[in-house]
């Protein structure tokens, strides 16, 4: 493997596109280090390290790689550009224009990613206009930073000062989703992808680091490696595995040619909805605690959710946490695997599935085979998602890598991906792959 990479680093092409996607990778973290103007980065350093233990706050930083409590240029991360891709990708469920632009191959996807593009600036004002509002007042922080504290985040509290942090964040956020635009074009893997990817692993060496300045922190660190070990061989083979329906097309003359006559498959992965569904129920479930601490901490209700919902390891939290990934697990494959629609596409271009004929019963088979697949993908995601959370709250770990076992998802999927088009064009210039 290692000569594999060396092959393609001597590979000029190649060697182009990642030294491109390492500089781009360099810029992004950069960004997320650079802090927004207005803000004191000394109090935002004391706030942060007084607040290390809020699990929210982990939460809320997950895709920007601890930018976004660093108050930084890069605060808001990608976090806007994948939620408005996955909101336009929702919408063409409901609105009949985007399901056509989608059928309308290149020009109408160019159509739904301008949109995508500035429904991102949109979500990123927002965003900054919150960010910016919870940290004067304190609730970013758990109380600290507020604007008439001692160690002020934003000390200036005119307008203009807000506006620019707002403005600065937007705008990095445009930075970002060029950025990512710019690795998938010239660049090697997806750079949206990527750059999550990179968010994520930047937070690992801090928080296994933890783990060891605990109490027999050697001995729980050890476990802790060896859970990850395990969970990524589990998540290598279940992104991997497949079911396979077999597809044969029948012979057409057109002229004096004949087309058609072979025996192909359609792909159905057993995990479709990918890491959609975890991101979806653990955002939602981060809501009821965001609103709890802007209310009075001695009001019931408010005490309730900090009880029941903000810890990940109380009971209720687990259950309400797995029913939504079963629930959004089976919601968003019906949205990306339409059987009718495949059913159709088969019948048009002369296609069956042997055994069953063309148009509705192809379709009804369709849809069994996916419900099927998808409650084995759903429970696998169930799993991996709460054995991490699990294992922390019997080990007694505080600090837990953010959303457990997700972020190994993310991390194993986008690096199978990103490893499968190296070794890709490795193969097309004639040289050894990586995959063996």
């Amino acid at each position: 493997m290692l000569g594999a990479f060396a092959q393609a680093f001597r590979t000029p092409d190649l060697r182009r596109k990642l030294l491109f996607t390492m500089g781009i990778i360099a810029i992004f973290r950069l960004g997320s280090f650079v802090p927004s103007p207005g803000v004191n980065y000394g109090n935002v350093q004391i706030c942060v390290s007084q607040s290390a233990d809020n699990d929210i706050l982990g939460l809320i930083n997950l895709f920007s790689g601890g930018a976004l409590l660093q108050l930084s240029v890069f605060a808001l991360g990608i976090m806007p550009y994948i939620t408005a891709s996955i909101i336009v990708q929702l919408l063409r469920v409901v609105i009949p224009r985007f399901e056509a632009l989608h059928k309308e191959g290149q020009s109408g996807t160019a159509k739904l990613t301008q949109y995508t593009r500035y429904l991102t600036i949109f979500l990123a004002v927002l965003q900054a206009t919150t960010i910016v509002t919870t940290a004067r007042t304190g609730v970013l922080f758990g109380g600290c930073g507020a604007a008439d504290s001692a160690s002020p985040v934003i000390a200036d509290d005119s307008v203009v000062t807000i506006l620019l942090t707002i403005l600065t964040m937007t705008a990095g956020t445009g930075l970002v989703m060029w950025l990512a635009e710019l690795v998938t074009e010239r660049g090697v893997g997806n750079g949206m992808s990527l750059l999550i990817f990179i968010s994520i692993a930047a937070s690992f060496p801090a928080a296994l680091w933890s783990i060891t300045q605990a109490q027999d922190g050697l001995t729980k660190f050890a476990i802790v490696i060896a859970l990850a070990i395990v969970l990524i061989v589990a998540v290598v083979f279940v992104e991997q595995s497949q079911r396979r329906i077999p597809v044969q097309y029948a012979k057409r003359m057109v002229g004096r040619r004949t087309y058609g006559g072979t025996s192909t498959y359609i792909p159905i992965k057993i995990n479709m909805a990918g890491v959609i569904p975890v991101i979806f129920a653990s955002s939602i479930l981060a809501l009821p605690t965001l609103v709890a601490q802007f209310g009075d901490q001695t009001e019931p209700w408010v005490q309730w959710i900090i009880a029941n919902l903000a810890d990940p390891g109380a009971p209720l939290y687990i259950a309400i946490f797995a029913l939504m990934i079963l629930f959004f697990a089976f919601f968003y494959t019906s949205i990306t695997f339409n059987p009718d629609e495949t059913a159709d596409n088969m019948k048009r271009y002369g296609g069956f599935v042997p055994g069953y004929r063309a148009g509705r019963p192809t379709a009804e088979y369709l849809r069994y085979v996916v419900n099927r697949v998808t409650s084995a993908g759903a429970v696998y995601l169930l799993l991996v998602a709460l054995i991490p959370t699990i294992a922390f709250v019997l080990l007694g770990v505080s600090t837990s890598i953010p959303f457990g076992g997700t972020s190994l998802l993310i991390i194993v999927g986008v690096g199978l991906e990103t490893v499968k088009q190296i070794d890709s064009q490795l193969q097309q210039r004639h040289y050894e792959g990586i995959l063996k």
